[in-house]
């Protein structure tokens, strides 16, 4: 009989492998793989977050060009030992109800929703990562003073580094990877204050 929670020791002294995390059936609902290991999210999820998440999934599902398709928390295979799973994505990859993660050369699109928890990696870590796996967008969303702020990145081919390409407040207009006009303020209400 195994330990409750022998999913948790890698198998190998390099750690996990990308496809290791499709065969722990223990392994909790939106973990990571970075840099061979496994990251755990943080629960409960804040009401922001998911609201943002689920606001921005149908908006972006609304404005796709056909054969863009949109994905919410499913992983990306960056490389052998990374696999992190952004708040959603933007594909060219065709439909699979299989799958269960995408390849970074299928992405053009990750968009990062910044909890506590996450904000580091998400604004450095992935920020450097998706870069180096060639994805060509990414957006780290935030919570700043009781509003939604979207911190825009596209990568700049010379370099293979993300460059800023603004940081949008109250509405995200963007004609990359695709024309996206999003009243960001709607996203999530403003907090009720005391």
């Amino acid at each position: 009989m195994t330990a409750p929670l022998d999913w948790m020791r890698p198998p190998r002294a390099e750690g996990w492998f990308a496809e290791d995390l499709d065969r722990l059936p223990e392994v909790p609902r939106h973990t990571e793989l970075i840099d061979g290991a496994l990251v755990l999210a943080a629960s409960p999820q804040r009401s922001w977050h998911r609201r943002v998440v689920t606001g921005l999934t149908f908006t972006l599902m609304d404005r796709a060009p056909e054969g863009v398709l949109i994905e919410r928390e499913m992983t990306i295979r960056l490389d052998a030992r990374n696999r992190p799973e952004p708040g959603l994505l933007a594909t060219t990859a065709p439909y699979d109800p299989d799958r269960t993660w995408y390849d970074a050369a299928d992405v053009l699109l990750a968009v990062e929703v910044v909890s506590p928890e996450s904000a580091h990696r998400d604004r450095t870590v992935k920020l450097r990562k998706y870069a180096e796996a060639g994805i060509p967008h990414y957006w780290c969303v935030e919570e700043e003073a009781g509003t939604t702020v979207a911190h825009v990145y596209e990568l700049d081919g010379p370099t293979g580094a993300y460059a800023p390409a603004g940081i949008f407040r109250h509405v995200l207009r963007r004609p990359v990877p695709f024309a996206v006009d999003i009243d960001l303020d709607r996203l999530a209400p403003p907090a009720a204050r005391p």
